[in-house]
């Protein structure tokens, strides 16, 4: 069977199939998602299905490997699965189970998904479904318990996707970005994410960058209603007098970062720029610095945590 995204036509990069008799298998784009219930897994699945991986949900780890070889005698050329802690026992199995993929040939790449605990308890309320380790407990203490049990899998992870603040459509463009490759072993990629620092920092930050520096343009009054996307807000911020300099040098560390990140295999990067409120500074200096980077041939996008909040 040939795995291609709705609608689509087969995939280009599926070979002729193999001998199932035969010993000899091809390689395998895999993502093998995990992270906290409640956080968004099979929403995540499902757009991976939409882009044309083939995706098992609820999967032992012991059975993901003969899962991958099963499927790469066939034309099966991407796979995922959903794996956590319904599985009991399920973190060093995993991660032995990642290791051996690799070890055969393979490419497993792990997403986590993540959420902070108050979206996460709203959720659960508002579905009135109890937490897989809640046990006799409180709420709370069943996400607890699995933020620790997911310690060592979510420090291995190639790419933290954090759906606290992100809706459908945002997810979406998150995934895309990221796995949208016709089977191409993907590039650094990076995520520019505005915030306001009143709303705490982006747990998945790599970098931290603060625009609080610049004149804020809430106290201009015909700015204060709008947003950095606007071209007023946007050319007020950008026009300050050490904006030019700053966003210069910045990205010139950035220039002499992703050389490196690229050598230790790391793929996806995201930069946090954060002002008071996430609303115009922050927002406008993301935008700019998604557009050099994209310039420089990195595959950049600028996305807005808080924007919208006040």
């Amino acid at each position: 069977m040939s795995v291609s995204p709705e609608g689509g036509g087969p995939q280009r990069d599926v070979p002729p199939p193999l001998d199932p008799a035969g010993t000899e298998t091809a390689p395998l784009d895999v993502v093998v998602v995990t992270g906290l219930s409640g956080s968004g897994k099979n929403t995540v699945g499902r757009v991976l299905e939409d882009l044309g991986y083939y995706v098992v949900d609820n999967l032992p780890p012991a059975l993901l490997q003969p899962m991958v070889e099963l499927g790469a005698r066939g034309d099966l050329r991407r796979f995922a699965a959903i794996v956590d802690v319904r599985s009991r026992a399920f973190s060093s199995d995993l991660q032995e189970s990642i290791g051996a993929l690799a070890s055969a040939g393979h490419r497993p790449r792990v997403l986590y998904v993540h959420a902070r605990d108050e979206v996460l308890i709203r959720r659960y309320e508002s579905n009135r479904r109890e937490h897989p380790l809640q046990g006799s407990g409180r709420l709370i203490d069943g996400i607890a318990a699995e933020r620790a049990l997911l310690t060592g899998v979510a420090g291995d992870a190639d790419l933290w996707v954090d759906t606290s603040d992100l809706n459908v459509h945002q997810l979406r463009a998150t995934l895309e970005n990221a796995f949208a490759r016709e089977g191409q072993a993907p590039p650094l990629t990076a995520t520019v994410l505005s915030f306001g620092f009143k709303y705490g920092l982006p747990l998945d930050a790599d970098l931290v960058v603060d625009a609080r520096f610049l004149p804020n343009p809430h106290w201009v009054p015909e700015l204060r209603p709008r947003t950095g996307q606007d071209p007023d807000v946007r050319d007020y911020v950008l026009g300050q007098e050490d904006a030019g300099p700053f966003l210069d040098r910045y990205v010139d560390v950035l220039r002499l970062l992703i050389p490196g990140y690229r050598r230790e295999g790391k793929r996806y990067l995201t930069l946090a720029v954060g002002c008071t409120g996430g609303k115009h500074r922050s927002v406008a200096i993301a935008e700019e610095f998604a557009r050099r980077l994209g310039l420089d041939g990195v595959q950049a996008v600028a996305q807005h945590r808080d924007l919208g909040r006040e």
